[in-house]
């Protein structure tokens, strides 16, 4: 067996390879690269889920980052538990290969309860007090605890919010490499996302993504480095480039216009009551899976979709079958953006509605992904002084609400989640092994393949 690791760089596309990553770029020569085709939707949950099966959506049930729980009238995002994904996985491949195999996970998505040896997740603990206190889980236990103790907590607000940045990858690069040290697994994942951050506050033509770049391209030349050094074989890929947009589509906002919507005032506020409306999407990115109650009616929902500017196409059940996302999860209908736009989860009319999370960076009570949690509201004149005195506010045992992130989507600059219209502008595969890739494009479902023979071939 031969030991592999696999490093995910989140967003990494063609175009975005050269000068700006020189270490990435003599990588690519030395070994081989292929663009990738991947999945809709392109967005890490469902992705990540196809590289590790081989399969589609359909298949394997990830078919976003969240999805509507039908059973519990929930819309749920950021779900951590490997059970939800089905279908073999290549740790249990390999297994059935060789008995002896072992495997890390080192914050790839479905971590918890995973086939993986070792693994660690990022898992912020919610006591009964009301508090959050930022932690990792961990398997075992004791890894979590020794890696704390090493390279101290992991900087969970540089790993999203507009605090976003280089330390949370360099954290988990650092953690990997102490895991690979200590326990020597024979198939180590990683996750690096810091490309995700800047790409879709500015946009990739941003020059300052150039820096970004940069801070990447050194994280991942030391994990190969220290990867290669040891006789480990390395692949380094991405599952969706992030394209530049101009504007969302707020498409739950038509859904309520429209009648299709029901929410609730709690304490003066509304909040979206998914159970009792006929019809509202689940934003993600550039797709959105559309709910709609009655069978009855997806035909007049799907009539209003298709008229909304903005909306490149209504998948139905004949179009969700032909690119593999016909799973019960999924909407009755899937709505695409077109290439410059993309969807928000605003369901409320008058922003003094907003619910109270939704100024704050809440990725499990928004019922959508949420990217001006990226942002501080541009509104606020002073926000440092405003965080420092809600933070006081934590010190001192109080109630508190870091209320900071704007209701604004026009400040989003990029985003991902359909098909990229050229190659370049979408992900990558790259490998120090070059006689294991065929000459043409490597396909998502293709992946679990290819760690398999890297594990095994030659």
């Amino acid at each position: 067996m031969h030991p592999t690791a696999v490093i995910n760089v989140a967003g990494l596309t063609g175009e975005l390879i050269g000068e700006h990553t020189p270490r990435l770029w003599a990588f690519a020569r030395e070994g081989a690269h292929r663009p990738l085709r991947t999945i809709t939707p392109a967005v890490t949950c469902s992705v990540q889920s196809t590289f590790l099966t081989g399969l589609s959506p359909a298949e394997h049930g990830i078919v976003g980052n969240g999805w509507y729980f039908r059973e519990l009238a929930q819309v749920w995002f950021w779900r951590q538990a490997n059970q939800l994904v089905q279908g073999e996985t290549v740790w249990e491949a390999a297994r059935r290969r060789d008995a002896s195999f072992t495997g890390a996970k080192m914050f790839w998505w479905y971590n918890m309860y995973s086939p993986a040896d070792y693994s660690v997740t990022p898992r912020p603990l919610y006591p009964a007090d009301g508090r959050k206190v930022v932690d990792i889980y961990s398997y075992p236990d004791a890894l979590g605890q020794r890696l704390k103790s090493e390279i101290g907590d992991f900087p969970f607000f540089n790993f999203w919010g507009p605090q976003a940045d280089i330390r949370s990858s360099a954290w988990i690069a650092e953690a990997s490499r102490r895991v690979f040290d200590w326990h020597a697994p024979d198939l180590t994942l990683i996750y690096l996302p810091h490309l995700d951050y800047n790409l879709q506050r500015l946009g990739p033509g941003d020059p300052r993504i150039h820096r970004d770049l940069a801070e990447i391209d050194q994280v991942c030349g030391h994990l190969i480095d220290h990867f290669r050094q040891r006789g480990v074989r390395v692949i380094v890929l991405s599952e969706y480039g992030i394209t530049a947009v101009q504007g969302a589509v707020h498409i739950n906002r038509v859904l309520r216009e429209a009648g299709y919507i029901r929410v609730r005032r709690e304490l003066g506020l509304e909040m979206l009551d998914a159970g009792a409306s006929d019809a509202f999407a689940v934003a993600d990115h550039q797709v959105a899976h559309v709910y709609v109650r009655r069978p009855e009616r997806v035909a007049e929902v799907k009539a209003l979709l298709e008229g909304i500017p903005g909306i490149e196409q209504v998948l139905g059940a004949a179009e969700k079958a032909a690119i593999g996302l016909n799973h019960s999860r999924a909407g009755e209908l899937v709505a695409i953006c077109e290439p410059e736009r993309w969807f928000t989860y605003y369901y409320w009319l008058d922003d003094a509605l907003a619910p109270d999370f939704a100024r704050t960076v809440d990725i499990h009570r928004k019922p959508g992904y949420d990217p001006v949690e990226l942002f501080v509201d541009p509104a606020i004149r002073f926000p440092r002084f405003k965080v420092a005195r809600i933070l006081l506010r934590k010190k001192l045992g109080f109630r508190y609400l870091m209320d900071v992130i704007p209701l604004d989507a026009g400040l989003v600059k990029g985003s991902h989640g359909r098909l990229t219209d050229h190659p370049r502008q979408g992900p990558l595969f790259m490998t120090s092994e070059g006689g294991l890739l065929r000459e043409e494009a490597v396909s998502a479902a293709d992946v679990k393949g290819l760690i398999l023979s890297h594990l095994f071939d030659g």
